[in-house]
């Protein structure tokens, strides 16, 4: 390994290499095609980051006349905006020293800053399969240059949709380049896209022979919940001992968006992270969740790859994952690097058979999760909680109840003008005209009946109707 590498790894406190590295640096730096699968969080970025940045010319050598001036030397593909970013803020750390110019290019934000920089010149691209391909239609992107392309979590662009656009980008490359997949499972079309587009790779698989294994230092926990006490038993585990960064994940969007909102009325510091936000949005509240600025990160599986967080002591799910895969991508997120972290499972009533199927494909001791409320016992003891803890830190606010419209309040009732007791009446209740003598109002006849003079002024029409009733029936009886 070059010494600028390893000065700059060093300043990072980064030492001792991992299996996955150890297994892999001595065969990927000298150009060969490689099958790299270990458990998530177990360093796969360096693994093969390390062998690209070292193969690359940097712009201060002297063979970099030899190169294709400004073209990228490497390609990195990676399936989410999260886990580009923070392959390239890897990268950006290992070669401080070589003066390597990294790039990352991603949906969700303008073109133009990406294609002033791809003008200016880069030697590595890390980027989402879509914008790549968008830039190389575009003619700013030529990948016709390339030694190395790298396919990270080839998995999970297998579940994205992506792998037309991962053949697509494989055919605008040379065939002479050294091709990296690395994933953390190997389905059958990975495997198949491997052979068509590999030249004899060597398959290297660190640590498990199982493909689904979860990391040994991560202590899991399952629970039987009821859906409206999981945010105060999380507000609780947030008040427990050894707490210091937390994912949340749920199923949908609008579920993240609810269950963030409810922790920040409870007074702790979180965030959503879902697929409706703006990418701003998404790159702040993680890059607050990394300076912990925040503690908790409410996210969808958007975020089940990529976020590579140190300080993260727990993962949660807040419903049951949809399947195993996703179950070991999401405890992932903490025990990484060779920590410890707690991941806890809540499984509502409606997914005790979703959660069975996941306890048996990954052969956990889990069949039967302990039902489980804010006040069990158990959670306080497992989780360290301090004993008479609540799923709050501040008190809720006061909530305003206005007075309804028709009625006013008190004031209103009061502030209104006295009712008028001494008007003048015009006509009684029973239709007769008023007229006032002396001030005394009386009584006058509303209209005579028929043959009879009205006492009424001449030009003034009568308001009283006759009703006809039809010949051969009966006279109405007289009105009492």
């Amino acid at each position: 390994m070059l010494p600028e590498i390893c000065d700059a790894l060093e300043r990072a406190g980064i030492t001792t290499p991992f299996a996955i590295q150890e297994m892999t640096l001595s065969v990927a730096l000298l150009g060969t095609d490689l099958i790299g699968q270990a458990r998530t969080g177990t360093g796969k970025t360096l693994a093969f980051g390390i062998p690209v940045l070292q193969r690359s010319v940097a712009p201060k050598d002297p063979d970099y006349i030899e190169m294709p001036q400004g073209k990228p030397q490497a390609l990195i593909v990676a399936p989410t905006r999260e886990l580009a970013l923070q392959v390239s803020s890897d990268l950006a750390l290992a070669s401080a020293d070589r003066g390597l110019r990294v790039l990352t290019v991603y949906g969700g934000v303008g073109y133009d800053q990406q294609i002033d920089a791809l003008a200016s010149g880069v030697d590595i691209v890390v980027g989402t399969p879509g914008r790549l391909i968008d830039l190389c239609n575009r003619k700013v992107l030529d990948i016709s240059h390339v030694h190395a392309l790298v396919l990270d979590e080839a998995d999970e662009m297998l579940d994205l949709g992506f792998l037309p656009d991962v053949e697509t980008l494989l055919r605008k490359t040379p065939e002479t380049r050294q091709t990296m997949l690395f994933s953390a499972t190997m389905p059958s079309a990975i495997v198949a896209l491997a052979r068509m587009h590999m030249r004899h790779p060597m398959n290297i698989r660190a640590e498990s022979s199982y493909e689904n294994a979860t990391v040994p230092a991560t202590a899991q926990f399952i629970y039987q919940c009821h859906d409206l006490d999981k945010p105060e038993i999380i507000g609780r585990i947030l008040q427990a001992e050894d707490v210091e960064k937390i994912i949340v994940f749920t199923r949908t969007k609008r579920q993240a968006q609810r269950v963030a909102d409810d922790l920040v009325e409870r007074g702790f510091k979180a965030s959503p992270l879902h697929g409706d936000m703006a990418q701003v949005a998404r790159e702040k509240a993680l890059t607050k969740f990394r300076e912990d600025k925040i503690q908790v990160l409410v996210a969808t599986d958007v975020a089940a790859r990529g976020i590579d967080v140190r300080g993260v002591s727990h993962v949660i799910n807040y419903t049951c994952p949809e399947d195993d895969k996703t179950y070991v991508h999401r405890i992932g997120r903490t025990g990484r690097a060779g920590a410890s972290g707690i991941a806890i499972t809540m499984v509502d009533w409606a997914d005790l058979h979703r959660w069975k199927m996941i306890n048996k494909a990954l052969d956990l001791p889990f069949d039967a999760p302990l039902e489980t409320y804010s006040s069990s016992e158990h959670l306080f003891h497992d989780q360290g909680i301090p004993p008479g803890t609540k799923g709050r830190i501040v008190d809720p606010a006061p909530v305003e109840r206005k007075p309804r419209d028709d009625r006013g309040d008190k004031g209103e009732r009061s502030s209104r003008a006295p009712r008028n007791r001494d008007r003048q009446r015009t006509r009684t209740r029973s239709g007769e005209s008023v007229a006032a003598e002396g001030g005394d109002a009386v009584a006058v006849p509303a209209a005579k009946q028929d043959g009879e003079t009205s006492d009424r002024p001449s030009g003034s029409r009568s308001r009283n109707r006759r009703r006809r009733r039809p010949s051969g029936d009966k006279p109405a009886a007289a009105a009492e």
